[in-house]
This record gives C-alpha cells, sequence and structure tokens, in this order.
C-alpha cells in the first residue's frame, strides 16, 4: 500500500521473518463451473492449518474449517492433462487442468482484466487473478496521478480509475466464465491521507470530501483520533508497539476506527457487494493495522461466495512481534509470502542450491500466498525487482515449480520513479494494456512461465523429491513421479546427467515450448531405463518436464 508522499514500509524489517499478508482475491460469477484446486498436501513439518478450499473449488475432505477461518487456494490440482504453450500461439493451447496458479495484474484497468482472462490464464491454467482496489479513491491533481491513489479510499463507490462499477461487473463475470476466479485488494484500515483531503478534494467518482468527513459514509467519530495514540506526532512511529499499530495513522492516512460496530458494517457492506457480484475473496491492504478482534470480525461479517463457500483472506502483515506477528494473523486466514520473497532474492543473488529447505522456516505452506515480488517490494528492493528480467523470470519458474505455497506470478506497469502512475489518460483513468509496449510488464503470458504453469498443475500436491545441486547455481528436483525440473542461475549453459525419477522414454520441455498437436516445440529430453537424462539447461533457465509432456 502507499500513504502520502511515499509508500509506507510498516516498519518492516529486512530479514527472513518479514512477512506480508496481501490477500489476492475475487471470483467473477458465472453459471459457468470454476474448476476445483484440490488442498496442497504438506511436505515434512509443513503441514498446514486446516481451511476452507475457495470460492469455486471442490472441497477435499479436509477443507472444513472454523467460523474464523477463511477459504484459501493454497492448493494444486490433482495430475491431468497439463497446457502446453508456445510464444506463438498461447490462447490456441487451452489447458485441462486449472491449478492454484493467481496472477498478480497489478493497476490494469477492468477491460484489460478480462480480456487477459479469456485470452491468457483462462486457457492456460491459471486458477485467479488479483486485481487493483475497486473503490472510489482520492483523485490527485498536482502530480501524474500516481499509483498509489487507489490506495487512499474516499469512499465505497465501485468508479475508480480502473473502470466502473459496470465494467468492474463485466470483467468479474468474464473471469468467471474463463475459469479464473478474481481476487480484490482490499483497503479497509484506512482512508484518504491527511495532505488529501483540503478544502475542495474531489474522488474520482466525482465525490467532495474533507477531513475525517466522507458524506453518507464517515464523521470523525468514526476515526481514531490523535488521544487514541500515545505517539505526538499521532503517527505510527513503532511498528512493534501494539497500540501504535493499532490505533495511530499509518504515514498520514485517517485510520478506522474498525473496534466500531458501525464501522464495521460499513466495511462488510463493502466487501459483501463485492462477494454478491462475483468475487471469492479479498486481499486485505495493512491488515497488520487492524487489531485482531476487529479482524475476525469482519471476516466473520462476510457473506459466502456465489459458489457457497467462504471467501478467500489473504492478510497483509509485515514483520511484527507477538500480537502482531504474521502467525497471529495466520489464524484468521492466509497471509503474504513477503518473508519467502525475502529468501528468494538472497539465492538468486548467491547460491539458489540454498533452495533446497525453502520453506522449511516460513509460515505453513497452506497458509502463504507465495511470489517473487508484489508492487510494494518492486519499488523497496527488498525482493528481485521487475527490472531484474532474468532472475524475475526464473525465480518465478522456480515458486511455480516447486512445493511450498499458493504461487503467483506479478504483472504490472514498468516505472523508473516510484510513484510513477501506470500509463493513464489526463484524467488519470488506466488506459488498456498493451503487452507489445515497453510500458508494462506482462510476466504472466511469458511462455516459459506458461509452460511452468503447466508443469505445476500436472504435478498436483506431488511432493519435493530427489534433490540434487551443485552447490552453487545448478539445481533439480522432481515431484514426486509426477515431474521433473532442473534451474541454472548462472550465464552459462551447463550440460549435466540427472537422475529424473521418471519412466524411460522422449519428453518434451514445457520450458522451451512443450508439445501441441502431437509435436514437441519444445527440447527434446530422452530419459533413459535407469531414469537418467543428459540435458543442457540454458542460462538463467529452466529445464521441466512431466509425465504428459512424454511424446
Amino acid at each position: 500500500m502507499k500513504q502520502t508522499a511515499g509508500k509506507a514500509k510498516q516498519g518492516r524489517r529486512r530479514i527472513a521473518t518479514i512477512a506480508g499478508a496481501t490477500a489476492v482475491l475475487v471470483v467473477g460469477v458465472s453459471a459457468t463451473a470454476v474448476h476445483a484446486w484440490p488442498n496442497r498436501g504438506e511436505r515434512g513439518a509443513r503441514t498446514a492449518s486446516t481451511t476452507p478450499t475457495p470460492a469455486g473449488t471442490t472441497p477435499s475432505a479436509t477443507s472444513t474449517a472454523a467460523a474464523t477461518t477463511t477459504a484459501s487456494p493454497d492448493a494444486n490440482v490433482s495430475a491431468g492433462t497439463a497446457a502446453t504453450t508456445s510464444s506463438s500461439s498461447t490462447q490456441e493451447k487451452a489447458s485441462t487442468t486449472r491449478g492454484d496458479v493467481i496472477a498478480n495484474l497489478f493497476e490494469w484497468n477492468w477491460a484489460s482484466v478480462g480480456k487477459e482472462c479469456t485470452t491468457v490464464l483462462g486457457p492456460n491454467g491459471y486458477g485467479g487473478v488479483q486485481v487493483a482496489p475497486p473503490q472510489d479513491s482520492v483523485k490527485v491533481t498536482w502530480n501524474t496521478h500516481p499509483w498509489w491513489e487507489v490506495y487512499q479510499p474516499a469512499g465505497y463507490d465501485l468508479n475508480s480509475r480502473m473502470g466502473s462499477e459496470a465494467q468492474f461487473r463485466t470483467m468479474v463475470q468474464t473471469c468467471r466464465d474463463a475459469g479464473v476466479n478474481v481476487y480484490v485488494d482490499a483497503v479497509i484500515n484506512h482512508m484518504s491521507g491527511a495532505d488529501m483531503t483540503k478544502d475542495g478534494a474531489t474522488s474520482y467518482s466525482g465525490n467532495a470530501y474533507s477531513a475525517m468527513t466522507y458524506p453518507g459514509l464517515y464523521t470523525k467519530d468514526d476515526f481514531h483520533q490523535a488521544s487514541d495514540c500515545p505517539t505526538s506526532s499521532g503517527l505510527v512511529e513503532d511498528y512493534d508497539n501494539v497500540k501504535q499499530v493499532h490505533f495511530c495513522r499509518l504515514s498520514g492516512l485517517e485510520d478506522l476506527k474498525t473496534e466500531s460496530t458501525y464501522v464495521r458494517g460499513a466495511i462488510t457492506t463493502y466487501l459483501n457487494k463485492l462477494l454478491g457480484y462475483g468475487v471469492s475473496g479479498f486481499r486485505v491492504d495493512a491488515a497488520k493495522h487492524i487489531p485482531l478482534a476487529d479482524m475476525k470480525a469482519i471476516i466473520d461479517g462476510l457473506d459466502q461466495t456465489a459458489d457457497g463457500t467462504d471467501p478467500y483472506v489473504a492478510l497483509e502483515v509485515f514483520g511484527g512481534k507477538g500480537e502482531l506477528s504474521q502467525a497471529s494473523y495466520a489464524e484468521l486466514g492466509s497471509v503474504l509470502g513477503l518473508d519467502a520473497s525475502v529468501d528468494l532474492k538472497q539465492a538468486f543473488n548467491g547460491k539458489i542450491a540454498s533452495l533446497k529447505t525453502f520453506g522449511d522456516n516460513l509460515i505453513p505452506s497452506g497458509k502463504s500466498l507465495t511470489f517473487v515480488m508484489n508492487h510494494d517490494t518492486d519499488r523497496s528492493g527488498d525482493s528481485i525487482q521487475s527490472k531484474d528480467t532474468g532472475s524475475d523470470r526464473l525465480a518465478t519458474q522456480f515458486v511455480l515449480a516447486n512445493d511450498y505455497g499458493t504461487a503467483q506470478v506479478y504483472s504490472s506497469f514498468t516505472w523508473a520513479a516510484k510513484d510513477d502512475a501506470p500509463p493513464s489518460g489526463s484524467d488519470g483513468m488506466v488506459t488498456d494494456t498493451d503487452c507489445s509496449s515497453s510500458a508494462w510488464n506482462c510476466l504472466d503470458r511469458d511462455p516459459a512461465v506458461l509452460g511452468l504453469i503447466a508443469f505445476r498443475n500436472t504435478v498436483g500436491d506431488a511432493a519435493v523429491t530427489n534433490w540434487s545441486d551443485d552447490g552453487s547455481n545448478l539445481i533439480s528436483f522432481s515431484r514426486g513421479e509426477k515431474g521433473w525440473t532442473a534451474m541454472n542461475n548462472t550465464s552459462a549453459a551447463k550440460t549435466q546427467s540427472f537422475d529424473t525419477n521418471l519412466a524411460e522414454g522422449t519428453y518434451c520441455d514445457l520450458a522451451t515450448g512443450g508439445a501441441a498437436d502431437g509435436s514437441c516445440e519444445g527440447t527434446k529430453v530422452k530419459v533413459a531405463a535407469d531414469g537418467t537424462a543428459s540435458v543442457t539447461v540454458p542460462a538463467r533457465g529452466a529445464v521441466a518436464i512431466t509425465v504428459d509432456s512424454l511424446v
């Protein structure tokens, strides 16, 4: 989330225990059934707390949870026919297997999200899409509409810089029809910043508002006041201090009194409206700044999804101890895997052999939304950044191939300065995404990434086994007897013999094109009777084969 003059770090510490809880959530409603995401099995100590499956999915035998626990999309589909793709025609090679992978299309407008669901995400086996906050927000007049406008609500109308309420509903329906769940970024901890409430301020919906006054929604009594906050500045100064974090302003943002029955009701009314439109869940922005009891009450007030399931909720929680920790908030739902992002950056900037134990010391797999980066860490540098194109792609392939967490793939717009706006008109309205333009970074449709989605959807919940590495930057591992991959984090191709744990035969590499119409468009990998294969792994690249890529 972004505040007034710059993105607040919420006291994030640059250590492996950092955690953020962002929940991607939301799926459009439609008569078309959404494919099931069975619960992913945990390996070793990664036993996750039991959570219901997300809307539009088929619950497993262990998917019933307490009322305070929310649905989780952290579940891969069981083995089936995987998607195969190439750079020339991703949409023509539709996957028959739907997985748990979520595309984070950061600040794409509604029309562009719907089109991506139809032409890329659905046909290639994505299970969900995370979209920008859809509520009304501040409209900056002194700048070129920075990206963080949408993280400063001015009301809960659904007319935003991404499009109108009607366009939002159409997008949700379109994605639903494509078999893709939609997950909404929900900003409910606060309203706008103190410097955004000057006389004459108007929102994207054209509504006037002023300090702690949002006509028809909130008045001064609905916000925490200076007397509630122990700091003289009225701001959060110590992000490990419970009272400051919960009752002071985060970077000057007007902090909602979420202990109020009225405020909770206004929030749940907004979220339930989204659920009524077919949304399947929420990423809750700045969830660490909402007391646990308040967050629980809000979650408990949510309606079921259009599929009759509890909505998925993923909470943004950076760092923190005790009551403010990831572990505490994970009792309510999933949390963002920001700690995993830190580990990935360290590994890909050093030795990826260290990823052998990836996830073992993190939040349980079933509670983690795992990604290489999000919009915050891309700008802060706490993770690999989108500008690191080679590492970005390969690290994303690793997340997709590994068995830890629910995998998310980040696509956004390119930026030079941290406050840069997405491509927009002079009125701030975001223009249609053009993936052929250098203004956009569309990693979600990169053929090498799509190949690993096919891999993930085939291997399902098979555990990581058969790990091998050179002690540095060449690794390989199997997913049971369903798939095998090798990854090379160096600037030169590497050739050697690997134990694939697969049956004898010729397989088509999914990372370089896969198989289509009975022919191999990727590199062929010949596995001998003893399960070994001599493979050349490209520089900063991967090779991935599955039982479904046997030709």
